[in-house]
């Protein structure tokens, strides 16, 4: 017997979240939040948090910070860390933090976890994870100092952006690709849809 579908509800979209590759990504599926309100929560990760956990936590987190300023509203929230084994990489600000993540990712694997968090309109929070796994050329010292010169690394979780420069330093990556940019698209859409977002609303031309 085929699943019962949700019921459509037209509630405004709120995305919970300062970033401009997450807006980017979701106006690619032609979604368009009708609002944007970031989440201002401490990011810090626990004593012996695993990274998987980290990311679904903070994405939680941030939806449930900002959910109580959008009653009746979908808040969608999500959060993206870079790990090497059980080491979370941090969201490189200055260049000293970026060169040390640069060396650890050259010449080997790493995973991109995102934790997607969508607070629904009846105040119920529904989650999904993802997993991608990304593969670094082994790089030369210059290539490192050429890659910090262009300032892409700023603010960036393990210090590159694979939609910038950094994509010619990527020897393979498995899973989704939209994850490691910021926002596994594939699993927010299914987070939406099972929950009564109005699946038109996903495929609407762009106005």
């Amino acid at each position: 017997m085929p699943p019962v579908p949700a019921p459509l509800i037209l509630a405004p979209l709120v995305l919970a979240s300062a970033s401009p590759r997450r807006l980017d990504l979701l106006a690619q599926i032609n979604l368009r939040p009708d609002r944007v309100d970031p989440a201002d929560i401490d990011e810090t990760p626990r004593p012996r948090e695993l990274p998987l956990r980290h990311a679904e936590r903070l994405a939680a987190e941030k939806a449930r910070a900002v959910a109580p300023r959008h009653p009746g509203c979908f808040v969608l929230a999500a959060d993206t860390v870079v790990a090497c084994g059980r080491r979370i990489l941090p969201k490189t600000e200055d260049e000293k933090e970026a060169r040390k993540c640069l060396e650890l990712l050259s010449g080997r694997r790493h995973r991109v976890l995102g934790g997607v968090a969508l607070i629904c309109p009846d105040g119920s929070l529904a989650e999904r994870r993802v997993e991608s796994v990304v593969t670094f050329k082994r790089l030369m010292p210059e290539e490192i100092e050429a890659y910090l010169a262009s300032n892409e690394w700023r603010g960036k979780a393990g210090g590159y952006a694979i939609q910038g420069l950094a994509a010619r330093f990527v020897r393979y990556i498995g899973g989704s690709y939209s994850n490691v940019v910021g926002l596994g698209l594939f699993e927010t859409v299914a987070l939406l849809v099972g929950r009564g977002y109005e699946p038109a609303r996903l495929t609407a031309p762009a106005t």
